[in-house]
C-alpha cells in the first residue's frame, strides 16, 4: 500500500461515500472505486460494509483510517523537520575547542549561536589541537576552535582573533607595582608548559619564542592542558605564559604580567573541512566571524 492509494483510503473513509469522495480527490468515481477494490485484495481484508443506501467502516477499516493518518502525518511531520534541518534551524552541531578559547571569543560565539538558532542542538568537546584535528578528519566534530591553527590540506581555517602573550605568576611573588614581566628571571622558576603531548604544540611556540628572545628556560615542566598548569601556578610551583585574554579573567592565586616587547601572538582559529556542506557549520562560521569583527 502506497501514499497515494493510502490518501485514497482515508478520503473514502472519512466521506463514507464514493462520490464525494471522488469530488473531494477532484477524479471520477470509478477509478476511485477499482483503487479501493485493489487496497483490498492487496491487503487481504474487507475494509468497507457496502449497503444500498451508505458505506460503513470494518473493523480492520477503522484501525488502517487510524493508522494511515498517524503514518502520514508523521510523513508531513518529517517533511517540516527535515525543511528545517536543511534551512538551518534545527538539527545538530559538534564542537571542538581547545581550552584556552574559552577566556576570549569562544563563549561570546556561542551565545550568539544559542540566541540566533535556539533549536540547534550544540556539543561542545574540550580537545586538544591533535585530537581536533583527528576528530576532524574523521567527521566526529563539525568544527573546531584551535591554537595554533590546524594544518590539512582538507580544512578550511577562518583567523578569529590575534593575542599577545601574558606571564601568569602566583600572586605570592613579590613584583612591586611592576605591570611589565622581568623575563630575565625564566632561568630561577620552573616554566610551566602544556600540553605534554602530542608535539609540536602551543608549549613549543613558547619555548622558541622565549629562545627567539634570548631567555632561556632550563627549568620546564609539562602539563596536559592550560587548566592544570594555571592551577600549578595558583599553587607556586611556577610560571606560566598564556594567551592575554586568559589573563583578562581574574583567578585566585594568579597574577597576570605584560610581556614588552611582545615576544611572540598567537590566533584563535576557527576550523572546519572544506567539503563541509552542512548549513550549521556554514551559519556557524559567518556568525563567528562577524562576532569577531564586531569585538575587535
Amino acid at each position: 500500500m502506497n501514499f497515494k492509494q493510502m490518501t485514497y483510503f482515508i478520503a473514502v473513509a472519512e466521506e463514507l461515500h464514493f462520490g464525494r469522495a471522488a469530488e473531494r480527490l477532484d477524479m471520477a468515481q470509478p477509478p476511485l472505486s477499482r483503487a479501493i477494490k485493489q487496497i483490498e485484495e492487496d491487503l487481504g481484508a474487507i475494509l468497507f460494509n457496502r449497503g444500498r443506501s451508505a458505506i460503513t467502516l470494518t473493523q480492520a477499516g477503522e484501525r488502517l483510517l487510524e493508522r494511515s493518518k498517524s503514518i502520514l502525518a508523521q510523513l508531513d511531520d518529517t517533511k517540516l523537520e527535515i525543511r528545517r534541518i536543511g534551512q538551518g534551524a534545527e538539527g545538530r552541531l559538534r564542537i571542538g575547542f581547545v581550552g584556552s578559547s574559552t577566556y576570549g571569543i569562544f563563549p561570546t560565539i556561542i551565545k550568539s549561536f544559542r540566541a540566533t538558532y535556539p533549536t540547534v542542538n550544540m556539543s561542545l568537546i574540550p580537545l586538544n589541537n591533535a585530537q581536533l584535528q583527528k576528530q576532524l578528519v574523521s567527521r566526529m566534530i563539525d568544527v573546531a576552535f584551535a591554537r595554533p591553527a590546524l594544518k590539512d590540506p582538507e580544512f578550511a581555517v577562518k583567523e578569529l582573533v590575534i593575542e599577545d602573550l601574558v606571564l601568569a605568576l602566583p600572586d605570592t611573588f613579590d613584583t612591586g607595582s611592576r605591570q611589565i614581566a622581568d623575563l630575565s628571571k625564566l632561568a630561577t622558576h620552573n616554566l610551566i608548559l602544556y600540553p605534554e603531548f602530542p608535539r609540536p604544540s602551543y608549549a613549543d611556540m613558547v619555548i622558541k619564542a622565549c629562545e627567539d628572545a634570548g631567555f632561556t628556560v632550563p627549568m620546564r615542566v609539562f602539563t596536559m592542558d592550560l587548566h592544570t598548569a594555571l592551577s600549578l601556578v595558583a599553587i607556586g610551583e611556577g610560571v606560566c605564559i598564556v594567551p592575554a585574554s586568559v589573563g583578562s579573567t581574574p583567578r585566585n592565586g594568579i597574577k597576570f604580567l605584560k610581556i614588552e616587547p611582545a615576544i611572540a601572538r598567537t590566533s584563535l582559529s576557527l576550523n572546519y573541512r572544506l567539503d563541509e556542506q552542512g548549513v550549521h557549520v556554514q551559519n556557524f562560521v559567518k556568525l563567528a566571524q562577524r562576532v569577531a569583527r564586531k569585538l575587535i
